[in-house]
């Protein structure tokens, strides 16, 4: 529940600095060099009193500020789209290496199956070789997750409940049986059918 919670509040945080970075930004491209303006304006109420030469000097500062903003804001609007396009261009290569991929995946595990169907000399029997393989391969990792699960529950939560622990012993001996069962399917099958069809 606390994790849900701090969760939750991150979140609200993440999108509130979004919001608050999106509303800014968006600012100062409205109204680009709007403090600058507000400075200068303080700054000439105050020297009112002083030449015009300097006045124009501050007008023309104040150009420049502005003209400066705006090329900024012009130069990371463009790193932004620069960015944007890299990322597109980056997810699309992605997507390309995974298909990629994909593909080489399916062809590879065609010709194993192709290999099995050609070495058993039919397509039902190499197809069941090539599933029971894949039985074989996909059980011990799924077998340690189960024993060490099962071992979970016999040494660590089973010390204070006996149900619990002889449940724990009972998985952990079917989950060992299915391994070695899995482990071993593989060849027998391939024993009776060579040696039935010779």
């Amino acid at each position: 529940m606390k994790k849900k919670i701090a969760a939750i509040f991150m979140i609200t945080i993440l999108t509130l600095a979004f919001y608050t970075t999106n509303i800014y930004a968006t600012s100062l491209v409205v109204n680009p060099g709007n403090n600058d303006v507000v400075a200068t304006d303080v700054s000439t109420t105050q020297q009112a009193i002083t030449p015009t030469s300097t006045e124009t000097q501050l007008q023309e500062q104040q150009v420049q500020n502005q003209n400066q903003n705006q090329n900024q804001i012009q130069t990371e609007q463009q790193q932004t789209q620069n960015q944007g396009e890299q990322a597109t261009n980056t997810t699309a290569d992605l997507k390309n290496d995974a298909t990629v991929n994909l593909v080489e995946i399916k062809d590879k595990e065609l010709e194993t199956l192709q290999d099995y169907q050609d070495s058993y000399g039919d397509k039902t029997y190499g197809f069941v070789a090539y599933i029971l393989n894949i039985i074989r391969l996909y059980s011990i990792p799924f077998g340690f997750v189960g024993i060490a699960i099962s071992g979970i529950y016999r040494y660590i939560i089973g010390i204070r409940k006996l149900d619990v622990r002889d449940k724990g012993f009972g998985a952990m001996i079917g989950i060992i049986t299915v391994m070695v069962i899995c482990q071993i399917l593989p060849l027998v099958f391939a024993i009776v059918v060579k040696g039935w069809r010779g």
